[in-house]
């Protein structure tokens, strides 16, 4: 589980798929009212008030990203409380939760050379698309699922994992903040210019 505090009041939380096998939980069950989701819940928030200060009290929204064969993104945001002197239920919190599924992969990489390795094993496979981002020294891979269709997707994120690792920051902070640095037919553009010695 990694916490990163985006604004004031709001909060990213990135669960692996070891995060919630730990706890039991499968992908689908988060989208379920259960007991077990709504402890793994508990165990976020007071991990967030311990590492981030960020406490949860008052009316809460909760987006949960669900990634293919990465694990989730909940974001928490907090919202205004309508009584200012209400003491809420440590028991109790006002959830508007969202879910969504994403089809989009996005990675990180130490360097470029890990994307000229990967390219060398996603190019012969027919995958050829893609967006790469440079943002605080390192690089992201933005994957749509048009990009992969020829691949089962556990075996692309598999190919993925073997060069980098499942971001932790969203593609729309990298997007924002970032430098594109190809923005489409990306592992086309690195094999060409950097395997295939084409000038």
């Amino acid at each position: 589980m990694r916490l990163e505090r985006l604004t004031y009041n709001k909060i990213k939380v990135f669960l692996t798929l070891d995060d919630l096998d730990e706890r039991g939980i499968s992908k689908e069950e988060m989208w379920q009212d259960l007991p077990k989701v709504h402890e793994l819940f508990r165990d976020m928030m007071l991990e967030a008030d311990d590492e981030l200060g960020f406490k949860a009290d008052g009316p809460i929204a909760v987006e949960v990203f669900s990634l293919p064969a990465q694990g989730m993104v909940v974001i928490v945001t907090k919202g205004q409380s309508t009584n200012e002197d209400e003491d809420y239920d440590d028991e109790f919190l006002e959830l508007q939760v969202t879910m969504d599924i994403s089809d989009d992969v996005f990675y990180e990489f130490d360097g470029f050379d890990d994307l000229i390795a990967l390219t060398s094993r996603l190019y012969p496979l027919g995958v050829k698309g893609g967006e790469i981002y440079h943002y605080n020294g390192r690089y992201y891979a933005s994957f749509e699922e048009e990009d992969y269709e020829r691949l089962d997707v556990d075996m692309f994120v598999a190919l993925l994992s073997e060069f980098g690792s499942p971001s932790t920051i969203t593609k729309w902070r990298v997007r924002e903040y970032g430098k594109l640095i190809l923005d489409d037919d990306s592992v086309g553009k690195i094999n060409h210019f950097f395997l295939t010695g084409k000038e």
